[in-house]
């Protein structure tokens, strides 16, 4: 294998999950519905406000690589849902089928070999895929490792 599909596949592994942090759909699986809305101790948001907000981060970032238009939502609170905002199961059904889209997207850029990962983005040239990629990675890593506590700590995993 090459350098650059070696380089892809690898990048794939990461944004995925489940080498050196659990993964999307397991962190998400079998939670209670009655739970999404709930607040931990010392905590000011719920596990649906953390996805949505994952959600709205990882939107964000695919849509500056592949949109030269893109506005970002004002930071940071354009990332969060409001505090006040609750999701029944629809909305988080929605929060879970959006986020699997766009990475989804993200995973199609980086499996294309017409995209160059390392090239810097016309419109951002201080820029990469590559480099967003990465970030997108990061933050989804820091953040499911984040709702398996809030999971650990409302007793929501299955046993």
């Amino acid at each position: 294998m090459d350098a650059d599909s070696t380089l892809r596949e690898q990048l794939l592994h990461l944004l995925r999950g489940g080498n050196a942090h659990m993964d999307f759909d397991h962190a998400v699986a079998d939670f209670p519905i009655e739970y999404v809305n709930y607040r931990p101790p010392h905590v000011d948001y719920t596990p649906w406000h953390l996805l949505e907000h994952m959600r709205i981060a990882q939107w964000d970032i695919l849509e500056f690589v592949r949109n030269p238009a893109h506005v970002s939502p004002p930071w940071p609170d354009g990332y969060w849902p409001s505090l006040e905002e609750q999701a029944d199961a629809a909305k988080w059904d929605q929060t879970i089928r959006a986020f699997h889209a766009d990475r989804g997207a993200l995973e199609a850029m980086i499996m294309d070999p017409a995209v160059e990962l390392t090239a810097p983005l016309p419109h951002a040239p201080n820029y990469t895929i590559l480099r967003e990629i990465l970030l997108v990675a990061d933050h989804n890593a820091y953040h499911l490792g984040e709702f398996a506590i809030l999971r650990q700590v409302m007793g929501t995993w299955s046993r």
